[in-house]
């Protein structure tokens, strides 16, 4: 058997054992190449090395454009969006104001946090729902 069988079979499994430790399915699917490699040079011992470097090539796209397409693309849709964004979770929400609107600036206490708002000139004390969010600060009408 030719050394190239070898050399496909312990890079593919070099790149499988690497995966474990660079996780994100990325070199899995080229150790997957590298074992197809492994049986072509096994049935077609006299393929070129040039040939099998273009195949291995090739077969990595396909793998990796598989991962892609089936893997990867839909993901599950979360009952709760708005988890990780604080803000965004705070939409439609109805607070009093801390601190008047004035000049289209103020501040609303939610629970132990402190908001900067922008609005219509509001005094203090007044309800205002929020309707948007720009950065960090939350955007209020009147409620």
């Amino acid at each position: 058997m030719p050394w190239i069988v070898y050399a496909w079979a312990g890079l593919a499994l070099l790149l499988i054992a690497a995966e474990t430790f660079a996780p994100g399915a990325f070199l899995l699917w080229l150790g997957f190449a590298a074992g197809v490699m492994f049986l072509v040079t096994l049935l077609f011992p006299g393929m070129p090395l040039l040939g099998q470097a273009v195949l291995f090539a090739a077969l990595s796209f396909f793998f990796v454009a598989v991962c892609r397409r089936w893997f990867r693309g839909g993901g599950r849709a979360s009952d709760q969006p708005a988890l990780n964004r604080r803000a965004a979770a705070l939409i439609g929400r109805v607070v009093p104001l801390e601190r008047a609107i004035e000049q289209g600036r103020g501040r609303v206490q939610i629970a132990d946090a402190y908001w900067d708002v922008a609005g219509a000139d509001l005094p203090g004390g007044a309800m205002v729902r929020i309707v948007a969010v720009d950065g960090m600060t939350l955007v209020v009408e009147p409620a």
